[in-house]
């Protein structure tokens, strides 16, 4: 039905796209509760069960209690908390009063753009990105630029690359180093480069970390804002503890930087959400003052799970993958499967070949062109190594069908 002139919706929403993440992963939901066996491998969610001592610890909150409103930006306990991690893991000192905790580090990027931006205002975003950086940009009223990161340089921002993309308009860089979706990793050497042009031409940086522990072999995730103290000043780390903790459903996230903008994105989430969940808060708490013992575990089963479904992605007729430096997800380069046909349909682009997957070998993989590739797609390996096993074999078998 659609809705009379006077209820239409707001023009802001017009660019707005549905995530084709979600997507993905709601029609997967649908074929199973329909008994069909479908592999998702479409969600940026460990499969992890959140650590039982930190879900002990929400338990203790809510009989304690501890369940009534909290301050707008998040206890002192967890500031305090978030304080002792970036001295412990970063060296990098800030206070409480620097810190906003909110409903996830989604939550928190979008609050960081709505302070931020001014119409036209353009945000230089290296690419392949995550889905939800362009829409929330233009959302806020931004314009995104996209910067090409190349796969023959590793899907790595190269300096020049930046420099090339910058107008007079240009006012934020977005930073995602592990990268969603290719599991990139900025050299230490690029960054210098990049924090060289941030701070010739005046830019903010948002530095989106969710993955900071997610790194394989020597590669290392280093914040810009640890370069130079001017650097620090220029940049606002957005953080979680939904990849780190397998807190994905505790929904929270924050960030630190410039106390003005803080105290901005403070403000806003006192008229849109208010505080974080009480319980969630306590949890986090916990979790991010355990230090690593909780996460090593599962590192060490990624690692494993990166090299098995490399290897056997490699071995697919019109697939090769490089290794990721970090997160969790293989980006296939499928250009070698586009033009070919099923049952006399081809397959000319990598929605139709979602598609297939789908339909023939119950695999979802998710597209790589809203991420801004249009060669590639994005495989999780958050998933036990039999399921992903048994999922290549499906992609591999479905291959094999295609003239």
């Amino acid at each position: 039905m659609n809705l009379p002139q006077k209820f239409a919706l707001a023009n802001r929403l017009s660019r707005l796209k549905p995530s084709p993440t979600l997507q993905l992963a709601a029609r997967a939901r649908e074929l199973k509760e329909q008994g069909v066996d479908v592999l998702d491998f479409s969600g940026g969610e460990p499969d992890f069960r959140t650590p039982d001592e930190i879900g002990e610890v929400a338990i203790k909150a809510i009989r304690d209690g501890f369940t009534k409103y909290t301050a707008v930006g998040g206890i002192p306990e967890l500031k305090n908390a978030i304080v002792a991690k970036f001295e412990r893991d970063q060296k990098l000192s800030y206070t409480p009063k620097d810190i906003v905790v909110s409903c996830g580090a989604k939550h928190s990027l979008f609050q960081i753009f709505q302070a931020l931006i001014n119409p036209g205002d353009q945000v230089l975003l290296p690419t392949p990105a995550w889905v939800s950086y362009p829409d929330q940009i233009y959302l806020n009223g931004g314009e995104p630029v996209f910067v090409p990161c190349r796969e023959e340089e590793g899907f790595r921002l190269n300096p020049e690359a930046l420099e090339a993309a910058i107008t007079p308009r240009s006012r934020i860089l977005v930073l995602n180093s592990p990268n969603n979706p290719t599991g990139a990793v900025i050299t230490q050497k690029a960054l210098e480069g990049i924090g060289e042009i941030v701070l010739k031409h005046g830019l903010l940086v948002i530095s989106d970390e969710i993955y900071e522990k997610i790194v394989y072999d020597n590669h290392r995730a280093t914040s810009i804002a640890t370069l130079d103290p001017r650097l620090k000043d220029s940049t606002i780390i957005v953080n979680g503890v939904s990849k780190t903790y397998s807190m994905t459903g505790w929904r929270i996230g924050y960030a630190a930087g410039p106390r003005d903008i803080i105290q901005a994105m403070d403000s806003i989430q006192s008229q849109t959400t208010s505080n974080p969940t009480s319980i969630s808060q306590k949890a986090a708490a916990f979790a991010l003052s355990s230090g690593d013992k909780f996460f090593e575990p599962m590192l060490s089963a990624y690692g494993k799970r990166r090299e098995s479904v490399v290897e056997s992605l490699n071995q697919v007729h019109g697939i090769s993958c490089k290794k990721p430096d970090g997160a969790f997800y293989a980006f296939p380069n499928i250009s070698g499967l586009l033009g070919k046909s099923y049952r006399g349909h081809p397959l000319l682009n990598v929605y139709e070949l979602a598609e297939f997957f789908l339909d023939v070998a119950r695999v979802t993989l998710v597209p790589g062109a809203p991420f801004g590739n249009d060669h590639h797609m994005r495989m999780s390996f958050a998933a036990s190594l039999t399921v992903l096993q048994a999922g290549v074999e499906r992609i591999q078998e479905a291959v094999s069908r295609l003239d």
